[in-house]
């Protein structure tokens, strides 16, 4: 995981000063930037002004011993990592500094090699905090922003309660995700680290995905034209989406007229518009197992007056009386795992280009959408 310059700053703490020299060159040639103190007192003094974020101490001391220094240090900031260095015989101190939330402890004589290595684990649960804070802090201000909108979204007489529970579900699967990133950093379990913050990340990603199809549905915004070369716009769109379809084992087709030519559109909300739709089928081809081949064929070519999008799947496919639903707010035929919203927000955002999208779909044989926008958009969608 890279490291920020922070996060390479080291106070080593030491009386003898020797050691303090020899550790002290060898930490600089690791990259780190190093900062001494003799005895505990100092330490604080040192910690108070420059907060690194790694604190590397011996246990015994005159004074303060390393213990005391660590209780000091964890009491003034928790998410300090503080590595002890003892002796062969002191092993009972070096237990008691973990009860005291030490991170590590290596021994003396110090190996060189073992010190990078326990630093460089060290450097890693500090990445991994951040950015488990970095993902809470934006998820807290996604769900800001959804309890900004639940007045306006029940002023349009629309049930937010219809999506409670599926909010709850995926809060439920965050907890578990941190739960086994907080264990495997108290068991140093690297494989239950990894597995909690796969969870984390996919948990985030449906929560962040759920608030931002509510935020399309209930924000109305001016669009942003541009002249657009539809070859090349999808070709962009194919580019985020295919890793998804190929992580599923599903053939990606792609058949682009390069000679489509040129629309007016808002670039992002039309690439949203068909993200959505590429995911549908994606969808479509995992739930049906039927098969034992899928594919998924994307299309762009131009006729008189329109430039013609084409997705196809030969997934599960639709009963008529879903596909007369599908655009219906909130309705979903993926259960739990759908919030409703996708390709109604889809047909709202190609509706507001003054376009269309068609739905071709028959059970046990796949689905195909039409999405039509006119090269030229009409005045009344500008307005």
């Amino acid at each position: 995981m890279n490291a920020t310059r922070q996060d390479l700053t080291v106070l080593l703490v030491d009386d003898e000063e020797d050691i303090r020299d020899v550790l002290g060159l060898s930490l600089a040639d690791m990259g780190y930037t190093v900062h001494t103190a003799e005895n505990g007192e100092e330490a604080l003094r040192i910690f108070n002004k420059v907060e690194p974020p790694i604190i590397l101490t011996d246990i015994k001391m005159p004074g303060m011993d390393g213990i005391e220094l660590l209780q000091h240090i964890k009491r003034e900031n928790p998410d300090t990592e503080v590595v002890m260095i003892t002796g062969h015989g002191d092993m009972d101190l070096a237990i008691k500094s973990l009860k005291y939330e030490a991170t590590d402890f290596i021994t003396k004589p110090i190996n060189v090699d073992a010190l990078e290595i326990a630093l460089g684990r060290v450097r890693d649960k500090i990445t991994m905090k951040r950015l488990l804070r970095e993902y809470t802090e934006n998820l807290e201000q996604l769900v800001r922003e959804k309890t900004e909108l639940q007045d306006h979204l029940s002023s349009l007489g629309l049930m937010i309660g219809s999506i409670s529970h599926g909010i709850k579900g995926l809060l439920t699967g965050l907890d578990g995700g941190m739960y086994l990133l907080d264990s495997g950093f108290s068991k140093e379990n690297q494989d239950q680290i990894k597995e909690g913050w796969e969870v984390v990340k996919l948990m985030v990603e449906r929560i962040r995905k759920l608030v931002l199809d509510i935020l399309y549905y209930a924000k109305e915004r001016d669009l942003n034209w541009e002249q657009v070369d539809a070859f090349s716009f999808a070709g962009d769109v194919a580019l985020v989406v295919e890793p998804k379809i190929r992580e599923h084992k599903i053939d990606f087709i792609k058949n682009f007229d390069t000679a489509s030519g040129e629309f007016e559109i808002d670039a992002g909300y039309v690439h949203s518009a068909l993200m959505n739709i590429l995911e549908n089928a994606v969808d479509a081809c995992t739930k049906d197992h039927t098969k034992k081949n899928h594919k998924i064929v994307f299309g762009v070519h131009r006729d008189r007056e329109h430039i013609v999008f084409e997705v196809s799947d030969n997934g599960i496919g639709m009963a008529p009386e879903t596909t007369e639903k599908i655009f219906t707010p909130f309705f979903s035929s993926k259960g739990r795992k759908g919030t409703g919203l996708g390709l109604f927000i889809s047909n709202k955002i190609i509706n507001q280009h003054g376009g269309e999208i068609l739905v071709n779909s028959t059970p046990g044989r796949g689905t195909q959408f039409t999405i039509k926008i006119p090269k030229i958009p009409p005045e009344a969608v500008k307005k």
